[in-house]
């Protein structure tokens, strides 16, 4: 299949269909969904799913807690491969640095509420009122 991607400054794309056609989600309604729920943001501004993005914009995404800052380098209105898709984008040093940071520390610092499942058991009911109990 023959991918076009464009890096000409004046061509435009919807966010949702860039954000798809670079691999950050694995549909397009996922990625209209985060733009809606304001998780990507272009220029610092948050923006509708039918925002048009250029060539040379800085794009803030947020995916599960981690904030990706690209700067968009090509544009395209097809998926393709990986190959193809991490050539529409550039990770800026500092959101590569956050982004690792933020990485390096969920793997050494677990959240504690990770292992609780619902509500909590007549058990854990009793160590909670324990611990709160000033005695």
């Amino acid at each position: 299949m023959n991918y076009k991607i464009s890096t000409d400054p004046s061509a435009r794309l919807r966010i949702d269909k860039w954000l798809w056609a670079a691999r950050f989600f694995k549909t397009r309604s996922l990625a209209a969904d985060a733009v809606g729920k304001g998780r990507v943001r272009i220029g610092g501004e948050a923006v509708k799913a039918s925002k048009d993005v250029r060539v040379g914009e800085l794009v803030q995404i947020e995916i599960d807690h981690v904030l990706w800052e690209v700067e968009v380098l090509g544009l395209c209105d097809v998926r393709g491969p990986a190959s193809i898709a991490q050539t529409l984008y550039a990770e800026t040093e500092q959101g590569r640095a956050r982004r690792t940071a933020e990485q390096e520390r969920r793997r050494v610092f677990r959240e504690p509420a990770v292992v609780l499942h619902g509500r909590p058991t007549k058990r854990d009911r009793r160590t909670i009122d324990k611990l709160g109990r000033e005695d």
